[in-house]
């Protein structure tokens, strides 16, 4: 965990509640975490644990009922929502699961959609958008539809679209979950190289224990609560002994594995 003095994201004493019906939900309670810069950061746990929960409020999503979210030393309650929709469209990439791009868009044209919020001429949009696609190897498929990529290539074009403002941080819901195996892997090791090449900062929510080979840092979440200590360590052997695997050293911060 980081010390404070270089965490990117300081989230401090968090909670969320909501009614649903009647009933009073904790999505998460009293929540704390640090995530320094330039660090992979996997949110892991149940559904229902309040991971897709703290990513929102991480991202400026969503507001917490209780405590302080502070990220790359702004802190998001003091924004409205006009200036929080602002800081958002300037400092957070969104990456997710159903990769959500535009049918009747070519892959560039959807990589340069958040740049329509900027004052970018069209020339320096369609630059950056295609910058962004050689940074994940999609420099042959400028002019391709999404109905034409597969599944990989699809979630690629996302993570371009998630880059091409040049945010401080890339939050990422589930990115593997509709990708088999060997796109999957494909995947974590670019957002890896992400973190690596670029010191993105990345926090992805994810049930996939293959991520724990590419990560720096895996917080487990669970009924709300952050766990720690032999909590913590007894969920990642759980996670990992589902999954048919063994246990691992945890992925080294100057990106090794």
């Amino acid at each position: 965990m980081a010390d404070g003095s270089n965490a990117l994201i300081d989230v401090r004493n968090v909670s969320r509640h909501y009614v649903r019906n009647v009933d009073e939900v904790h999505a998460l309670d009293d929540v704390s975490l640090e995530v320094p810069a330039a660090c992979f950061v996997a949110l892991m746990g149940p559904s229902g644990s309040g991971k897709s929960t703290l990513l929102n409020l991480i991202s400026g999503i969503d507001r917490p009922s209780e405590g302080e979210v502070i990220v790359a030393g702004q802190p998001l309650s003091t924004l409205d929502e006009d200036e929080l929709a602002t800081w958002r469209a300037r400092h957070v990439g969104l990456i997710f699961q159903f990769f959500n791009l535009i049918p009747v868009l070519s892959a560039r044209e959807n990589v340069a959609l958040p740049l329509l919020l900027t004052d970018l001429d069209k020339a320096e949009r369609r630059r950056r958008a295609e910058t962004a696609l050689r940074v994940v190897g999609l420099e042959e498929r400028f002019d391709h539809f999404p109905r034409t990529l597969s599944g990989g290539e699809q979630q690629r074009v996302a993570i371009a679209r998630a880059i091409v403002t040049d945010p401080d941080l890339i939050v990422a819901d589930e990115p593997t979950g509709d990708l088999d195996a060997r796109n999957a892997e494909a995947i974590l090791d670019l957002l890896r190289a992400l973190k690596n090449e670029f010191g993105k900062t990345i926090v992805m929510v994810t049930h996939d224990s293959r991520a724990l080979r590419y990560v720096d840092e895996a917080h487990h979440l669970d009924k709300g609560v952050l766990l720690t200590g032999e909590e913590a360590e007894r969920a990642a052997a759980a996670l990992l002994a589902a999954a048919g695997a063994h246990p691992m050293p945890p992925a080294r911060s100057d990106g090794s594995s």
